[in-house]
């Protein structure tokens, strides 16, 4: 089935408070502000969620700039096509170096309506599983160490499937030594988002005495070399984020040995069709693979629980229940954690959630229409 035409395509940001601060080795977030899109083509709606933020941190990647590049580049080649496939779509992007979380939340609109033409779940488009999905958590840094193993014993008593700590020099091996000690048995990674150098090998390798599923992109964000070099040195499994942009960057990543598990976050390496060739690699060549969040909103959430259907996600992503984040969503279905720690995949065509648009108007902080 083919995509005949775009009718409309609208842009907003909604603004939404954050139940809790979240901080990491380089910001804190107090709201999660999402730049969202609205593409309608023979009356279907779909709708896609660009993980950026407003601020460059993470990444080089900002509210602004993919405004800019969806709305004077992505779409001008969009509305150009007529009976098109969406991997026609991705084709024609490629002109455009980088900028992936742009052109994610354009495919990933495109797929919401493929799926919905054909009157099925997205993650039956994507060749997925119907399954629940393991569970995971993403701690922030907390004011105290009693913060932190309070918000890990919540996270414990909700049967989340893994824990994550955000880490950062000087707020890393003190606390996993009390973490370790309160909960010796959970399945506990660490967060550095790029807080290390190589000078600090001494200081990583203590990491080991933990018993860590992995630590997170300790080095550089967009290195992959010098992980290569210590992964070599130490025991514990290093998971690479920032620096996997796309399947070139996995490969390179597994030829050097940099390490042994990759977090794929969809709306990061280009979007839904990116995340599945990068998973079937990581399959193939033996490295775990896991999905990543970015906070977002009911939309982005759905989409990265339907990318876990598929067979590679061997590990708990980072698809935490909607209330841990926010005390109200902009769709009509938040993620709840099941008794045994777990998430359903949204039922229905398409994404399985509906965008309620009188939220949206109320925390909207930016609208345009594009087509």
């Amino acid at each position: 089935m083919k995509i005949k035409q775009i009718d409309s395509v609208e842009m907003f940001i909604v603004r939404l408070p954050l139940v809790s601060p979240f901080e990491t080795s380089f910001s804190v977030q107090t709201h999660r502000e999402a730049l969202l899109l609205k593409i309608v083509s023979d009356d279907v709606c779909g709708w896609g969620e660009c993980v950026t933020s407003p601020d460059p941190y993470y990444c080089y990647e900002t509210n602004a700039t993919a405004s800019h590049i969806i709305q004077d580049f992505l779409i001008a080649i969009l509305t150009a096509m007529n009976n098109f496939t969406i991997e026609e779509v991705l084709q024609n992007f490629e002109q455009i170096r980088g900028h992936h979380m742009a052109k994610a939340a354009v495919e990933n609109a495109l797929l919401d309506i493929m799926a919905q033409k054909y009157k099925i779940p997205l993650f039956e488009l994507m060749g997925g599983t119907p399954q629940k999905i393991m569970s995971g958590i993403s701690i922030g840094i907390q004011e105290s160490i009693d913060d932190l193993l309070e918000s890990i014993q919540k996270a414990h008593d909700k049967r989340y499937h893994r824990i994550k700590i955000k880490i950062k020099k000087g707020k890393d091996i003190e606390i996993l030594k009390k973490v370790r000690r309160a909960f010796p048995s959970i399945n506990l990674m660490a967060d550095a988002n790029s807080d290390y150098t190589l000078e600090d090998i001494p200081i990583l390798k203590k990491f080991d005495e933990f018993n860590l599923m992995m630590i997170e992109q300790p080095l550089n964000y967009d290195d992959i070399y010098f992980h290569a070099l210590l992964q070599k040195q130490i025991q514990t499994p290093i998971c690479l984020d920032e620096s996997i942009k796309n399947l070139n960057d996995a490969k390179t990543a597994t030829e050097l040995g940099s390490c042994k598990i990759i977090n794929i976050k969809q709306g990061r390496v280009g979007g839904m069709t990116a995340s599945k060739k990068i998973q079937a690699y990581c399959m193939e060549n033996n490295i775990k693979a896991w999905s990543g969040g970015m906070l977002e909103t009911g939309i982005g959430r759905a989409f990265n629980l339907h990318l876990q259907t598929l067979p590679g996600f061997v590990l708990p992503g980072d698809t935490s229940e909607t209330s841990r984040y926010f005390a109200e969503d902009i769709v009509d279905k938040p993620v709840i954690l099941q008794p045994d720690g777990s998430i359903e995949i949204p039922k229905g065509a398409g994404i399985g959630v509906h965008v309620l648009p009188e939220r949206i108007d109320r925390l909207k902080v930016f609208y345009e229409k594009l087509v």
